[in-house]
C-alpha cells in the first residue's frame, strides 16, 4: 500500500532540463480527404498517427467528422502552424499505461480523504491560451490521456489541470517531451506536472519521465540592453526516470524498478501548502511493479 509523505520530501538534486523544442521523429501520412483519414485510423496497427498538411479548416471538419461518427479516438496535438495533427488510437495497451498509473494516485486520494477536493478531467480538449507559445491566437489543441486538478481552484468551465498524464507504445520519447512542453507553455504555466509513460516492447522496458518546471537561470544582460524582468522564465525540468524491466527468465514473471518510487508533490497538484496530516504522494517501487504486471497483460503476442 502507497504511502504518503512529509510536507519536507526533498526535490531531486540531479534535474536536467529541456531547451528548444525537438523533432517528433514520427512517421508521418499526408493529409488528403477526412474519408482517408478516417480510413488510416481504421487500418492503423498502433496507438499513434500523424498526419501533415492539415489547416484549420480541415482539423474543424475532422473534428466533427469524429463526432458524427462517435469514434473514441484523442487528437493528442493540433498545431495549427505547423498544420500537423497526431491522433492516439486508445489501444488496450495505450489505456493501461496512463490509466493505472492515475488510479493508483487516485486510489491514494481516496484513502486519505481527499477524492472530494481532486477533479478528474480526464482527456478534455484544450485550447491553447492565445499570446503565449505553443498557443498564437489559432486552433492549437490537445487532449491529454488523463488530467486533473484541485476542485474548485481548477473545475472551471477553462481551467487547466495541474496533472498530465502522456502515454505512448509506437511513439516516440522524443514526441512524448514535445508534448510535454506544449502542455506547459499552452497552458500559461498552469499545468504543473507532467507524466510521460514509454512503452518499449523489444527492451521490455517501460519508462516514466516526471516533469516540472523552475526557473531558469539568468543569462545576464545584454550590452546596452534594459532588464524588463526581474523573474527569470520557467522552462521544464526532469525530476525523475523511472524504468520498469520485465525478467520473463523468473518463475514467475518479476518486473525491477530502478530509480525508487514516483514522488508527486503536493504542493503542485493542490496549489497550497499541505496541512497536517497532508504531504507528497508516493507510489512505492512495490506499487511500481504491480503496475508494470498489469499494464504486460495487456500485451497480446
Amino acid at each position: 500500500m502507497a504511502s504518503i509523505e512529509s510536507a519536507a520530501s526533498p526535490l531531486i538534486s540531479d534535474s536536467t532540463s529541456v531547451g528548444s523544442t525537438q523533432d517528433q521523429h514520427e512517421p508521418t501520412t499526408p493529409f488528403t480527404t477526412v474519408q482517408d483519414l478516417f480510413e488510416a485510423i481504421d487500418r492503423a496497427t498502433g496507438d499513434l498517427l500523424v498526419f501533415t498538411g492539415v489547416s484549420p479548416s480541415d482539423y474543424l471538419e475532422i473534428e466533427h467528422e469524429r463526432k458524427r461518427r462517435r469514434r473514441k479516438i484523442r487528437f493528442r496535438r493540433y498545431d495549427s502552424s505547423r498544420r500537423i495533427l497526431f491522433i492516439t488510437i486508445p489501444t488496450r495497451l495505450h489505456e493501461a499505461l496512463h490509466v493505472n498509473i492515475y488510479e493508483a494516485f487516485r486510489d491514494q486520494l481516496v484513502r486519505s480523504g481527499k477524492a472530494d477536493s481532486w477533479d478528474t478531467i480526464a482527456s478534455t480538449t484544450f485550447r491553447a491560451i492565445c499570446g503565449h507559445p505553443g498557443g498564437g491566437g489559432g486552433v492549437d489543441e490537445g487532449e491529454g490521456d488523463s488530467t486533473g486538478g484541485p476542485d474548485p481552484e481548477r473545475a472551471g468551465k477553462d481551467d487547466w489541470p495541474t496533472l498530465v498524464i502522456e502515454a505512448s507504445v509506437s511513439g516516440s520519447l522524443a514526441g512524448l517531451r514535445d508534448d510535454m512542453k506544449w502542455w506547459f507553455s499552452a497552458s500559461n504555466h498552469q499545468v504543473q506536472i507532467v507524466l510521460l509513460v514509454k512503452f518499449e516492447r523489444a527492451r521490455r522496458t517501460i519508462t516514466v519521465e516526471k516533469w516540472e518546471e523552475a526557473e531558469a537561470p539568468p543569462s545576464g544582460p545584454r550590452p546596452g540592453a534594459t532588464t524588463t524582468r526581474n523573474a527569470a522564465a520557467l522552462r521544464p525540468v526532469l525530476r525523475q526516470t523511472i524504468t520498469i524491466a520485465q525478467d520473463p527468465t523468473t518463475n514467475p514473471v518479476s518486473y525491477n524498478v530502478t530509480s525508487g518510487s514516483l514522488v508527486l508533490g503536493f504542493r503542485l497538484l493542490f496549489l497550497r501548502d499541505p496541512g497536517p496530516g497532508e504531504g507528497d504522494f508516493v507510489l512505492s517501487v512495490q506499487e511500481l511493479e504491480d503496475y508494470a504486471r498489469r499494464v504486460w497483460r495487456k500485451v497480446y503476442d
